[in-house]
Parts: structure tokens; sequence; C-alpha cells
């Protein structure tokens, strides 16, 4: 493909495109936080048997959103602590094994890791009830109503799930950080923006960024499933009503809500989270904040980015 196929750098650096927040936007999450307050999050913990030294691993699930089990892995170094946390949430349907070996990974760097699997992506519960149809996946799951919209159980389970790794015995509850890459990204800045537990967020070219211009420029990915249900459901009206559900969940809008320190990493050749709409949330942070980017990398993982994640993650959490 042609690079770059979006706006050149010195145009991304400077993007900034106004913020879509409807006037209620801070009471609707006000509101939908207070839905989770002082959750009984009902944690059940099983050990397994994993082939590894200096950690120990277990299956955990926990009382999400709406009563969900939200189920996800939790790896802890076998040795006093207290220790440093990282919740890890994983891409848009790509959860291979549930993400063990990354979570396992991440606690042989000394880190008490959850990975969070998201609802109805791999073998957490999605109890969400949409009152109209909608495309294939979960883009479009409840568009019409903000009430109703998958990814507000998303976003609040992952809110949750940085509690549950914080009421962890061993753990420095000060010290958690939250990671992903594209999906997981995306649920790393959002459950920044929405918890104050967050020390620090590692977002790996961020999915859930500036859906307007995604669905304009991005040619593949998910985003299309937006574009799609909008042909098969014409009428004016409910594009209007779509994007404005869209607006309580863009991270672009999130962004300015989030305090703690931000990287990010961004492909300048990346067609499924183009890099304006990584640098459309990227500019709008106002807390300390620094972006990496790989000319010539996509949608992929950047192995120059894995030096960087756990300098940003040591100095942060360690």
């Amino acid at each position: 493909m042609a690079q770059p196929y979006d706006l050149p750098l010195e145009e991304l650096e400077m993007y900034q495109p106004k913020l879509t927040r409807e006037v209620d936007f801070d009471a609707f999450w006000a509101s939908t936080l207070g839905l989770i307050k002082d959750a009984n999050l009902q944690v059940s913990m099983r050990e397994m048997d994993y082939p590894v030294d200096g950690v120990r691993v277990y299956e955990l699930s926990y009382c999400g959103y709406m009563g969900a089990t939200i189920r996800g892995f939790y790896a802890v170094p076998d040795r006093v602590g207290p220790h440093p946390g990282l919740v890890v949430f994983h891409g848009y349907n790509w959860s291979f094994d549930g993400g063990i070996h990354t979570v396992v990974n991440w606690a042989l760097h000394g880190y008490a890791t959850f990975g969070m699997l998201t609802r109805g992506q791999h073998s957490s519960q999605d109890n969400s009830i949409s009152s109209h149809g909608h495309q294939l996946g979960w883009m479009t799951k409840g568009i019409l109503d903000p009430q109703e919209y998958y990814y507000r159980g998303v976003y609040m389970d992952a809110v949750l799930a940085l509690e549950v790794l914080a009421q962890q015995p061993n753990i420095d509850a000060r010290r958690i950080g939250v990671t992903g890459g594209s999906q997981g990204g995306g649920l790393s800045l959002a459950a920044a923006a929405l918890s104050e537990r967050a020390a620090v967020v590692v977002a790996d070219y961020p999915y859930l960024c500036h859906f307007r211009r995604a669905m304009d420029v991005s040619p593949t990915g998910p985003y299309l499933e937006i574009n799609e249900f909008f042909r098969r459901n014409t009428a004016p009206q409910t594009e209007e009503t779509a994007m404005k559900t869209l607006s309580y969940f863009d991270v672009m809008n999130l962004a300015p809500r989030i305090t703690c320190p931000v990287l990010i990493s961004v492909g300048l050749i990346d067609e499924i989270t183009p890099p304006s709409t990584i640098f459309a949330a990227y500019n709008h942070l106002t807390c300390a904040k620094q972006i990496r980017v790989y000319r010539y990398f996509g949608h992929e993982e950047m192995p120059g980015f894995q030096t960087e994640k756990l300098a940003y993650l040591k100095a942060y959490l360690k």
C-alpha cells in the first residue's frame, strides 16, 4: 500500500478535531459509574497447573456490569510483595487461549497481572440486551441508545477489573497500570478516564478513537460494521441517533479525563486504527504523555515499542 495513506505526520501531530461530547456527557458517566459503586465483585479463583517457575497462575472470575460473569487469567510473582499490578485488555475478538501466555509473561516481569476477557468475545458472559437488531459483531449492538450500547458494559467491566486487582492480597493498589493493543489500547485509555485506580497507561495502536474519522478512512476492520449498519438502515435519523450514542464512548471524548501518564504507539500504515484517529485522542490528552511513531508498521506488534513499553511501566510502577 502507499505510505502513508492517512494524513502526513506533520499534520497528524497537529490534528485535534473538535470534541463531539453531548452536554450530558459527564452526567452520563457519573450515573453509569454510580451503578457499579460498592459493587459486590464476588471474585472466584482457581489455581492452575501452568509450566512456569516463580509465578502462580489462576483462573479468575468476578461479577461485572449488570451481574455478568467476567473471566480472565491472573498471574502473580511467587515471592514477597507488595507487587505492582497490571490489567491487560485484549484486541477486538482477538484473544487466543484467553491471553494466558501474555498474562504469565507480564508476571515474570514482576507484575501481578490480570487479563480481562471482554464480554462476549471470549469466555466472559455478555448479558447486555439491545432493543433493536445489529450488524454482525459488537460495534452496533445497542447503538441507538447509549444506555444499551455494548461498550457501556465493557467499559464498566474494565473499571471493575482494576478494583478486582486492587483487592488482591500482596498488591500495592497505588501502583496499578493498564495496557493492551487495539481494542485493548482503547479500553486501557477508557479505564483510566473512568477510574482513579490507573497509575499509568500504555496503549498500543488504540481502537475506539474518533469514530467518525475511522468510519470515513478505515478500509478494513470492525469500524466497517458501523458503515454496514447504516447501509442496512438508511434513514438519516438512524445515523444521527447512532453517532450521538457513539460520542459517549469515543476515547477521543474521554481523553481529557485522564490524569495519569500515558504512552501510545501508532503505525503510520495502520488500516484498522487509522493514525489520524489515534492522534485525535492523543492530542486531546492533557496529562503527561508520549507517543511513539512507527513509519513502516501497521496494525501489528512493533518490536521497537516493546522496550519502550517495559521502560515506561518500570518507571511509573516500580
